[in-house]
């Protein structure tokens, strides 16, 4: 699969790094990219489900390269982000030996790769970290451009800080292992780079959608590609989030996360949540005016091709107000919102009125 291998860089000004894209990549890449990071111990972060599947693999691999070799595995699932496991990880860092020449690396979902992240970000006061995404929700989005962090129980993602991996490795072959919910849920962060970045996108998603389901090996690595330039794009240009463009990733994401906070983050997988909300942040424009229906009707009918909810869960629309307060986007306690203003492009919303926020919550 050589030939078929791409590279996505993300450009940085401290910090640039590449993006591999392959399908049957893993085990080679893996070793090549710590021994190009100077490392000589590797501390691999996984989750139980991950460990057997790719996780093992990985770790043999290293070794063969000559590299130390530890293993921290976690529980699966968004509980697992919090200070505890932080803290537990971080022992379990200490107890391994590592040190500033050490480099974690985080084999699995988004969950693992911001947790890691994390860690690696405050361990040593920074340690190297290598993304080796496992799902397709990390592979097109969590994985890339350095936002790592852990959740508080009332507001997630909430704590946490940018630091750049020196590299991520995509490999679609990981996605054939995946469950269809879990595989549905990154497809919503697909559609989502389709609404804020590129129409043309979009449009190739809803021509290729039973391709894409059925998990053809070509058609997943284009739409992985795709969907890192997009994001390596706009981190290039907005790294840590100062000029504002950052944020049109987070379209529906300030529903999607009071959501998970309203629910216990057990409800939903974070890709269906943002499904959800992306429905809902388009009815807010639709009911500003900023665009008309057939938008929103174009984004639910994909979705729905997906197998991804798009009802709202029965929530009172007040208690969504309140956990948006704690949305990151928020400012001097004003809500602030990514809506579209037509397909491939977002803005960033401020005063929105709260009467029309609730009706797009049900």
């Amino acid at each position: 699969m050589a030939d078929d291998l791409l590279q996505v860089d993300v450009e940085l000004p401290r910090q640039s790094y590449a993006i591999h894209i392959g399908t049957a990549i893993l085990d080679r890449l893996v070793a090549i990219s710590a021994s190009q990071a100077g490392a000589q111990h590797a501390v691999l972060v996984t989750d139980s489900t991950v460990k057997s599947l790719h996780a093992d693999s990985v770790a043999d691999s290293l070794r063969e390269a000559g590299l130390r070799v530890d293993v921290l595995v976690i529980e699966p699932g968004e509980s697992s982000k919090s200070l505890g496991v932080a803290g537990q990880l971080w022992e379990d860092l200490l107890a391994t030996g590592a040190d500033r020449t050490s480099l974690v690396v985080a084999v699995g979902g988004g969950v693992v790769g911001d947790l890691a992240g994390f860690v690696a970000a405050t361990y040593a006061r920074g340690i190297q970290f290598l993304q080796v995404p496992t799902t397709l929700l990390a592979q097109v989005d969590s994985s890339v451009g350095g936002k790592v962090g852990i959740n508080l129980p009332a507001a997630k993602n909430m704590v946490g800080a940018f630091w750049q991996p020196v590299g991520v490795i995509c490999d679609t072959q990981t996605l054939s292992s995946l469950p269809d919910r879990q595989f549905s849920a990154g497809l919503a962060e697909v559609v989502k780079y389709g609404v804020i970045l590129d129409e043309s996108f979009f449009a190739e998603l809803e021509d290729n959608a039973d391709a894409i389901w059925s998990r053809e090996a070509a058609i997943l690595r284009r739409v992985v590609a795709r969907c890192c330039e997009l994001k390596a794009d706009v981190v290039g240009q907005d790294e840590r989030e100062i000029s504002g463009l950052r944020a049109v990733l987070n379209y529906g994401h300030t529903f999607c996360h009071a959501i998970e906070s309203l629910t216990g983050y057990d409800q939903f997988l974070h890709g269906e949540a943002v499904s959800i909300g992306m429905l809902c942040a388009s009815r807010l424009a639709v009911s500003m005016g900023r665009i008309d229906s057939a938008l929103t009707d174009r984004q639910q009918q994909l979705l729905t091709r997906f197998h991804l909810p798009v009802a709202m869960p029965s929530l009172d629309p007040d208690q969504m107000i309140e956990a948006m307060q704690h949305d990151k986007k928020s400012q001097h306690g004003r809500l602030r919102f990514v809506l579209p203003c037509q397909l491939g492009r977002v803005e960033l919303v401020e005063d929105v009125d709260l009467d029309l926020v609730r009706q797009s919550c049900r």
